[in-house]
């Protein structure tokens, strides 16, 4: 049974829209497009439209727009809108270098474990086994063979949600710490619930740690080319592919970083979300024939 839309009022500027109780990349979709066509309307009194994993929220100026027919125009923009919507979206296609079971978060992973599900395990082996892989390198693959979308940013300035682009029931998932961690390393890769991430700086966390990329995704400094317009290098609709490197790899992006002369691999990419829901297997393949040109 598909669930009823939740449409509240967030104190006097605020319009809050679930779409889903659970992320998919269905009511993504949804969400995006909606928003696309509320941003196109023009319509006086709107502040700021943010689109969220499964939902928006609007900010309007009540005195400009009444919120009652700012809701109802949601409501017609919704019945409008396709299950899987026929948009075009701009994006831009990423490498992200991630050096897995690094030394720095293991060094992590141990100590906490009284935090976690199964304290006999890693992190990354208890993911494996829950997913029902039968190696850790096997899990591995699972996860750098299909990109991921930056469905949204936040929680901390630069963090972003990475939703895996497979079927339903390929995806991975896997449970938050049983109790949060008062120390995660800067840049970790972590996964928790369906969420892949990277830790932009260091601190508390509860996601499971993978591994650790190699490059910045936040520069306060904006030392880096990629962060000379924004201090944060992911932008909501971004699709990330993790790549497997080595130490010795690993090791020499970051003196490019030290250096000043790393920069992310990236293309410009336009797909619509037809592309991915009818075909996902065709779908990653072009992501990576056109992110490596192979």
């Amino acid at each position: 049974m598909k669930q009823q839309t939740r449409y509240e009022y967030g104190g006097d500027e605020y319009i809050f829209v679930e779409l889903s109780e659970e992320m998919s990349l269905e009511a993504h979709y949804r969400g995006l497009a909606i928003t696309k066509e509320l941003k196109d309307k023009k319509l006086e009194g709107i502040v700021d439209i943010c689109p969220g994993n499964a939902s928006y929220m609007v900010r309007f100026v009540p005195e400009q727009i009444h919120p009652t027919e700012l809701m109802e125009e949601l409501k017609a923009l919704e019945k409008n809108v396709q299950e899987v919507p026929d948009i075009s979206i701009e994006s831009r296609l990423v490498d992200v270098p991630i050096l897995f079971e690094d030394p720095w978060t293991h060094e992590a992973v141990m100590r906490f474990r009284n935090n976690h599900q199964d304290p006999n395990l890693t992190d990354i082996e208890y993911a494996a086994k829950i997913n029902g892989y039968s190696s850790k390198e096997d899990f591995i693959q699972a996860l750098v063979k299909s990109p991921f979308m930056v469905s949204m940013l936040g929680f901390v300035p630069g963090l972003p949600f990475c939703f895996q682009m497979v079927e339903r029931e390929k995806q991975i998932e896997v449970p938050k710490y049983v109790t949060p961690r008062t120390f995660t390393p800067e840049r970790t890769f972590g996964f928790g619930g369906a969420f892949a991430c990277i830790y932009p700086v260091q601190g508390a966390g509860g996601y499971q740690m993978f591994g650790m990329a190699a490059a910045p995704i936040l520069d306060t400094k904006q030392k880096l080319y990629d962060f000379k317009e924004s201090m944060v290098f992911p932008k909501q609709g971004d699709i990330f592919r993790f790549r497997d490197i080595t130490l010795d790899e690993f090791e020499d992006i970051r003196s490019q970083v030290e250096k000043g002369t790393f920069t992310y691999q990236t293309k410009p990419f336009s797909y619509s979300p037809v592309d991915v829901m009818e075909e996902p297997e065709g779908f990653s393949k072009k992501v990576l024939r056109g992110l490596y040109n192979d």
